[in-house]
């Protein structure tokens, strides 16, 4: 059975790079891939039902930071011990130990290349 990946981030351009990036294994139907421009709407659809095996979360977003969206999410019983990864432009050791104690396991810094956001998939998935 695939496992679900999910991408939040406000660019249009990275969430077409990673779609790019993640079409091998989706077509292997080794996972499905979803992707949100917004959030919150991401958080609405957790909320009312949606669930995930792995989430990548941009930290600078307009509506509401990754940080804001990670605690949240961590709140919702089906979606507490799913992995989170940022994928941001963040990288300062202060950024890196507020993520982890949200919940956040692991961060990829931008710009990334393919290899990094396949490896981590492959990694915390087992896929």
């Amino acid at each position: 059975m695939a496992k679900k990946v999910v991408f939040v981030d406000d660019s249009r351009a990275i969430l077409a790079s990673v779609d790019f990036a993640v079409s091998e294994l989706v077509d292997e139907g080794k996972i499905e891939f979803q992707s949100f421009i917004n959030p919150e709407e991401l958080l609405k659809a957790a909320q009312g039902g949606m669930v995930y095996d792995l989430l990548f979360t941009d930290i600078n977003m307009p509506q509401m930071n990754g940080f804001e969206l990670s605690a949240a999410l961590k709140q919702i019983p089906t979606l507490k011990q799913k992995p989170i990864i940022a994928l941001t432009t963040e990288n300062s050791v202060e950024m890196k130990q507020r993520g982890k104690s949200i919940g956040i396991a692991g961060w990829i810094t931008k710009p990334f290349n393919e290899a990094k956001v396949i490896g981590a998939i492959k990694k915390v998935l087992a896929v």
